[in-house]
């Protein structure tokens, strides 16, 4: 069988630029000529063999970073942004967004900028909010989902933070309660961990030091807390380095990445990535096994299974997403081909909708998307208690998924027919830009397709797709 081809001419360049080398002067090192590597790095020819050996032999590179693209997320980003109605001309063919993914990675990011710049103004309007007249006003995009894209376009793995992490754990001896041990060090700097009859989960009062801890959460969400408090008290300078390199635009952005990058540390450190990893493995990435043996949750062990992406040790690439009743996304991360919906809910054929009606239970889903690309996908209701009869219990559903390629590593797909076409039910992202013709469940027409509407005819929809 022939080998498939490797065009990475914009990965190519960014490893040329961390090492700050003219192309004659990279192409010297990789033993290649200057327009041999020129036709590499604009992906008019494939990355040779040799080049792949010269840059783990020169450079120390990990030559897997040269197949990990953003290139899916950016389609599928710009597939969405394309289909809003402000674009009234034809939409640009598929090949035409992924040759522009691959080889203008920078120019599709501003674009999307772009886009979402000019959505927040329309918002803003249409809703006749008090921003016309405000200094203020700018075309920015939302604190939150600037820090949404920045996770999403970091494949979810932070390397330093994740190390950090992994080193504090393991510095903790094994005999000693993870929260415990954290309180200690905590103590050491002066700080005193309570538990405490309060309605927040976590507060810390600098005053005092006090770290108070709501003692109706359950004893992984405190540790979680406990650990999350550690990184911001003590890890801070890490987490500013990092967050310097985002360059957010604005400092709600920076103070909310700041808790999203905490958050990382908080799961990394409960689930530390080397010990992690092997365990998932051994046990088939059993969530409740692991969610025993770490102390964490369904949740966390869902969601730390998505950001094992290290170079060098990369585990299954999975995609994670937390919805709530209302089928609104509330996480999303995939370190897979499929990519989320950035505006909206998730598809209503996808079983992690099912999830509520069945609590307490795994379901197993075969699905397909429209692009042919097969995926196993498990969910699972969780629920978080408020602590006591008059406090609101929230209700949500997690969704955790491979491509099928990687179903045997998962106990959950045992016994699935994965070679059968029948078994695979067909979902999309979004109805907007889906182009499935007689979806049952459709909830708006595809906006990249014309329509047909008959008075006299009315089939699964008011309306045919042409």
């Amino acid at each position: 069988m022939a080998t498939q081809k490797l065009y990475a001419g914009a990965k190519l360049r960014e490893l040329r630029g961390r090492v700050a080398l003219t192309q004659k002067a990279f192409a010297d090192k990789l033993g290649v000529s200057l327009p041999y590597l020129n036709q590499m790095e604009n992906n008019n020819r494939p990355v040779s063999t040799s080049v792949v050996l010269g840059l783990a032999q020169e450079f120390g590179f990990d030559v897997t970073e040269l197949q990990a693209s953003d290139e899916a997320r950016l389609v599928g980003d710009m597939r969405e942004a394309l289909a809003d109605p402000v674009f009234t001309g034809p939409t640009p063919p598929l090949a035409d967004l992924r040759l522009a993914a691959a080889n203008a990675p920078a120019l599709v990011r501003a674009f999307l900028d772009l886009h979402a710049g000019y959505r927040q103004t329309h918002e803003r309007l249409a809703s006749l909010d008090e921003a016309l007249g405000r200094e203020d006003a700018r075309p920015t995009p939302s604190p939150w989902e600037e820090v949404r894209d920045f996770f999403h376009y970091c494949d979810n793995y932070i390397d330093p933070i994740d190390r950090a992490a992994e080193l504090f754990a393991t510095s903790i001896p094994q005999s000693m309660p993870l929260a415990e041990a954290t309180a200690d060090v905590l103590a050491r700097q002066g700080i005193t961990v309570l538990l405490s009859p309060q309605n927040a989960i976590r507060d810390y009062n600098p005053e005092t030091k006090t770290l108070s801890l709501s003692q109706d959460a359950g004893l992984a969400t405190q540790t979680f807390q406990i650990l999350l408090q550690l990184a911001l008290l003590t890890k801070a300078d890490l987490l500013d380095a990092t967050l310097d390199l985002a360059r957010f635009q604005s400092e709600d952005a920076r103070n909310i990445a700041k808790v999203g990058l905490a958050n990382y540390f908080a799961g990394a450190a409960l689930m530390p990535y080397g010990a992690f990893l092997q365990a998932a493995q051994d046990t088939r990435h059993d969530l409740e096994i692991l969610a025993t043996r770490f102390g964490a949750s369904l949740e966390q062990v869902a969601h730390r299974l998505s950001t094992l992406q290290r170079p060098g040790a990369k585990g299954v690439p999975f995609f994670f997403v937390r919805v709530d009743q209302a089928g609104t996304i509330t996480k999303r991360h995939s370190a897979t081909t499929l990519q989320f919906a950035r505006y909206g809910g998730a598809c209503p054929l996808w079983n992690v909708h099912r999830a509520f009606e069945t609590p307490g239970q795994f379901l197993r889903q075969l699905a397909e998307t429209p692009d042919g690309a097969r995926y196993f996908c498990l969910a699972r209701d969780v629920s978080k208690p408020g602590g006591s009869y008059n406090a609101p219990t929230r209700r949500y559903a997690i969704g955790l998924g491979c491509e099928v390629k990687h179903a045997d590593a998962l106990v959950y797909a045992d016994h699935m027919t994965t070679g059968a076409a029948q078994a695979y039910e067909p979902i999309g992202i979004s109805c907007r830009i889906c182009e499935r013709r007689n979806c049952h469940q459709r909830a708006v027409p595809p906006l990249e397709r014309h329509l047909k509407v008959d008075p006299d005819h009315r089939g699964m929809l008011p309306y045919q797709i042409e």
